[in-house]
């Protein structure tokens, strides 16, 4: 099941690769790991109620793009999640 290799152990360096990737994208969307983790976390968690997903593509990220009245930027949360199919509802 897919949503269970989201728990399975991740050897040294995809830990290295997940927390620097983490590292960086919190600080281009000024927002700690931990939130940044969390909000990955909380999406996984809901997407998974109604969808089988491929956690290994999973790419979540917030990054910066300017204001549509080009007052400045504003952080935008891009999602890139690999749906292995849906969920039968009864």
């Amino acid at each position: 099941m897919a949503f269970m290799d989201f728990f399975r152990k991740k050897n040294s360096g995809e830990v290295a690769k997940d927390r620097l990737k983490l590292l960086l994208i919190s600080d281009r969307a000024n927002c700690s790991p931990e939130i940044m983790e969390a909000i990955k976390n909380d999406i996984i968690k809901v997407i998974t109620k109604y969808m089988e997903i491929d956690c290994e593509g999973l790419d979540i990220q917030i990054t910066q793009t300017e204001s549509e009245g080009g007052h400045g930027t504003v952080p935008v949360l891009c999602a890139n999640i690999p749906v292995k199919d849906m969920k039968k509802r009864s």
